[in-house]
């Protein structure tokens, strides 16, 4: 396991990842929240997989050890705060909606021009607004929580290497040897959710990967189990409120920062 790292301080600003690129394992002592202008980020906590695309953001609570993945170009937006500053009363890791004035504001308050260094007047009104927004914004999560089982364990890795694979919920279990009871009782009570919901949040997470990767969305829905297009786009657009081709490189807002 890596070494993790301690920051103290949540910093504020803007930074590009290369497709692929990870930050590693570690933890602050303010809280932050992490958005992508662009591409998909994922971060990974001790309870599972935050998946966030551009119209997502992670609030990170202070201390908690989390590790970044950039999917696609990531343009990783960072914005520190302090852990006597909790505008959303949570002390575990949340997905965000991200509307079109959030996202201006979250822009506009990590622009790598002022490297959250500005202490004008100005930018104090700028991130009280930022922070309003923040309270009222829903949770609207892509969670993969991690299994504790070891049955549950292996079911989750079969169809973590195939997102595609239909079995059902008996047939799986007979590979690993437990029942389908048993199996039905661990998803809810190890990870909180039943088998299809976990399983349909493993596939939009797969999915949100292979959109930033510019996957043609058919080839998406055919990768990911759904039996047709329409119907990989009529879940999409029911769990995030876009359609998929929203969602990859050529149709996403360019980030308001500069490469570099």
């Amino acid at each position: 396991m890596k070494e993790i790292r301690h920051e103290p301080v949540a910093p504020t600003r803007t930074q590009w990842l290369a497709p692929g690129a990870a930050i590693d394992p570690h933890r602050h002592d303010d809280h932050q929240i992490v958005y992508a202008g662009r591409g998909v980020l994922a971060v990974t906590t001790s309870t599972g997989l935050w998946i966030a695309p551009a119209t997502r953001a992670i609030w990170v609570p202070a201390g908690t050890v989390h590790a970044h993945q950039a999917h696609g170009e990531l343009a990783l937006h960072l914005v520190g705060l302090p852990a006597s500053e909790n505008p959303l009363n949570l002390a575990e890791p949340a997905v965000l909606t991200v509307g079109p004035l959030l996202r201006e504001l979250i822009l506009a308050h990590t622009d790598a021009r002022t490297d959250g260094h500005d202490e004008s007047p100005e930018r104090a009104r700028l991130r009280a607004v930022l922070l309003d927004q923040l309270r009222v914004s829903p949770q609207q999560p892509v969670h993969l929580p991690t299994p504790s089982s070891p049955q549950l364990k292996a079911v989750c890795e079969i169809l973590r290497t195939n997102p595609a694979d239909n079995r059902t919920l008996p047939a799986l279990g007979r590979e690993v040897g437990a029942s389908d009871r048993t199996l039905s009782r661990l998803f809810k009570a190890d990870l909180g959710m039943t088998f299809p919901q976990w399983r349909t949040q493993l596939r939009l997470y797969r999915a949100l990967v292979l959109l930033a990767e510019d996957t043609p969305v058919t080839t998406v829905a055919h990768r990911c189990g759904w039996s047709s297009a329409s119907a990989f786009i009529d879940v999409f657009r029911r769990s995030f409120g876009h359609t998929p081709g929203a969602h990859q490189p050529r149709s996403q807002f360019v980030s308001a920062c500069p490469k570099g």
